[in-house]
């Protein structure tokens, strides 16, 4: 019947919990203390009978002396601990580590999502992750309040947000959030397929690493996304109120159990209450009874009831965590424009909230929600949105097909084993390896090895935002780095590129562990690109981050050779030539008849050329038309003094959902992006063009004659 906890800790941890002592457990079984602390030290164990007057002792039925998966009932409640103040005098007003990132529900999702990913169990099977808004009002809200004992917080509260410091003013808004308009939004992050927070309250492990500690990664595998142990900040740091609570079920047994451990951390600024200095964090949990750390808040295991109050409930027994953020904000949201009136303001927020996640999901993770013909995608994940309990939003699974659908094809593609050498027809991938020299770490024996990441090219549609990038990952297949590819030649048909490097290029790819552990190193705290860091420095060579800028000349050198040759076999002739044969003449669209809004320039790239021209490439953001639009693009020198001077175009080449007729740009009807591209002409430059800035603008056309 023995299936939990080793019988020793397990009677230990029963002792203290009834305030008893070996001796006292001795006394009341007839035996003497040697017996019982062999008994505990695991130099023996009790025989049947004595089992069942252990049982008796502690006032339990005799299975669960056997099986040890419950704990002797503690007439202690869950309460809140805060840290007492440094006894140097020594001030923090908030978590450095939660400065490090934006409130924003996008870094937010990147950061977390980053982290379940790398904690994915079962490596046949996706991870699974589900983002859940929770609005609470009225009862809901006044029943939460209770489940978390806020009349024991709310004097910390007050005291935190009268302080003038930037956590004091995050955590008074977020007071008069929920007291004015009574109302508090919960974020709960859920993963499955994960390993869950094992390991001791406080000694090494995942769940000291998240709730005790700070820059504690504990990412041992070279291709996990994270290794600065900043990631989770962002959970802390996208609540005003500082609070985040957590249900884990574990991957492995911890005091013979593994379902509902839980505890709750709240990040405040120092603070008096009562007269009381207070460090600033605290922990909701059961209060511990281990010498040396009475009183502190330790994890308990918490009935199904107690974890339904606190919106903590997981829908089934795979391990994983749960991580509920209390007053949850997302700085873009709230930016956004919003219907008249405060209900309708709170209702946008919500939903431009549960809009944002389900983009960054997308933009973030496309690649790892992207399956083969026989191979498993290595995440799923969805957004919904509740309000009391009630469904507002159902459940949205973000399709990778749907969010990033070029990049999406190329990755299949490869996966699939159904790429090509160059391109020839729309809907192609082409495939080429381009080589990372990986230096050797300092004090490693040899030189540098040869990686052979694999690029991918493919023609660009509509929904992946901006053409002719090149996006890069590596092992988790979360993009790292994406940056439009320079020098491309006028009238290159738009393209998306993406570069796989380490274990993302494939489980067999040469030197896969040394590219992911060398890429990690170059990675900032954001992980949104490969250059110097500190890191890097102090692992590799002072000069190891030129392999990183080598292999990215190589990898845009790459891209242009294949794009070139695809350029020059195309059947149809050239883009340019095929914009310019293709003519339809056109009249504009009145403004007024759009409800005054106008296309406008939302990304333009510019570079000098050789002969001292500007070579540009446009975005277009396109207000929804039925009608096509036709406009004039415009350059002009921003110079030191005077006027801005206008200036002529050598060649004008329509691109994405535009056409070029008589030397202005028809863009398509309903279409909401388009792009061009320009080159200015030398001749009509009034000063050189170093010595002055370039300024394009979009102006109203007159009609043109058929």
């Amino acid at each position: 019947m023995d299936t939990g906890e080793d019988f020793g800790p397990w009677l230990a941890r029963q002792l203290r919990r009834s305030e008893m002592n070996q001796a006292d457990l001795a006394e009341q079984l007839g035996l003497t203390r040697a017996a019982v602390s062999a008994w505990i030290t695991g130099r023996a164990t009790p025989r049947e009978e004595t089992m069942r007057a252990i049982a008796e002792v502690f006032r339990i039925d005799h299975v669960s002396v056997h099986t040890r998966t419950t704990d002797v009932v503690s007439s202690r409640p869950v309460s809140w601990y805060h840290r007492p103040a440094y006894a140097d005098g020594g001030r923090d007003f908030g978590n450095a580590a939660t400065f490090a990132f934006e409130a924003d529900v996008e870094i937010l999702a990147r950061e977390a999502t980053q982290n379940s990913l790398d904690e994915r169990l079962d490596r046949t099977k996706p991870v699974r992750v589900r983002y859940t808004l929770h609005e609470l009002t009225g009862e809901s809200l006044a029943r939460f309040r209770e489940a978390v004992a806020w009349d024991d917080l709310f004097p910390h509260y007050e005291a935190a947000a009268a302080q003038e410091q930037k956590v004091g003013r995050v955590i008074a808004e977020g007071l008069r959030d929920m007291y004015e308009r009574d109302r508090l939004i919960l974020l709960r992050v859920d993963d499955y397929n994960a390993s869950g927070l094992t390991g001791d309250d406080y000694e090494d492990g995942r769940f000291a690493a998240v709730v005790r500690r700070q820059l504690d990664s504990r990412k041992s595998d070279a291709s996990a996304g994270g290794s600065y142990g900043l990631g989770k900040a962002t959970l802390w740091a996208a609540s005003r109120l500082g609070m985040v609570l957590i249900n884990s079920t574990l991957s492995v047994p911890h005091e013979g159990r593994t379902e509902r451990r839980l505890i709750g951390r709240l990040e405040l600024p120092w603070r008096v209450v009562d007269d009381s200095p207070w460090a600033g964090p605290a922990w909701f949990g059961e209060p511990d009874t281990a010498p040396g750390s009475e009183e502190v808040a330790r994890s308990w295991w918490a009935d199904e009831e107690t974890v339904e109050r606190l919106h903590l409930t997981r829908e089934s027994s795979a391990p994983g965590t749960s991580f509920l953020i209390v007053g949850a904000h997302d700085v873009a949201s709230l930016a956004d424009d919003s219907p008249s009136g405060e209900d309708a303001a709170d209702e946008e927020t919500v939903q431009s909230m549960h809009e944002r996640l389900v983009q960054a999901l997308g933009r973030n993770f496309w690649a790892a929600m992207t399956a083969g013909r026989d191979k498993a995608p290595l995440l799923e994940a969805s957004v919904r949105t509740v309000r009391n309990g009630k469904v507002v939003i159902d459940e949205e699974r973000v399709e990778p097909r749907k969010e990033q659908p070029s990049r999406t094809r190329a990755l299949k593609a490869y996966l699939d084993g159904e790429t090509v050498d160059r391109l020839t027809e729309t809907g192609q991938v082409a495939e080429m390896r381009v080589p990372l020299k990986v230096p050797p770490r300092r004090g490693q024996s040899g030189g540098a090895v040869e990686h052979e990441a694999v690029l991918l090219i493919t023609s660009a549609e509509d929904l992946d935002g901006k053409p002719n990038q090149m996006v890069a990952m590596r092992g988790n297949r979360m993009v790292i780095r994406s940056a439009r590819v320079p020098d491309l030649p006028l009238g290159t048909n738009p393209f998306q590129a993406v570069l796989l490097t380490g274990h993302a290029a494939g489980d067999d790819a040469d030197n896969a562990d040394r590219a992911e552990a060398f890429l990690r190193a170059s990675e900032p705290p954001e992980h949104n690109k490969w250059g110097q860091t500190d890191e890097l420095r102090a692992l590799y060579s002072a000069t190891a981050h030129r392999r990183i800028s080598e292999f990215t000349r190589a990898a845009n050198t790459a891209v242009r050779d294949l794009v070139g040759r695809s350029r020059e076999k195309s059947k149809g002739g050239s883009h340019v030539l095929r914009d310019l044969l293709g003519l339809e003449t056109g009249t504009t669209v009145p403004t007024a008849a759009r409800g005054g809004k106008v296309p406008a320039i939302r990304g333009l790239d510019a570079e000098l050329d050789a002969s001292g021209a500007w070579r540009v490439r446009a975005e277009v953001k396109l207000p929804v038309s039925q009608d096509p639009w036709l406009l004039l693009p415009v350059a002009k020198f921003d110079v030191r003094s005077g006027g801005r001077p206008s200036v002529g175009w050598a060649e004008i080449v329509a691109g994405q959902n535009c056409e070029l007729v008589e030397g202005r740009l028809r863009f398509k009807a309903g279409a909401r992006t388009a792009s061009f591209s320009a080159l200015t002409d030398v001749s009509t430059h009034p000063v050189r063009a170093e010595l002055a800035g370039l300024i394009v603008e979009l102006q109203k056309s007159r009609e043109i004659s058929a």
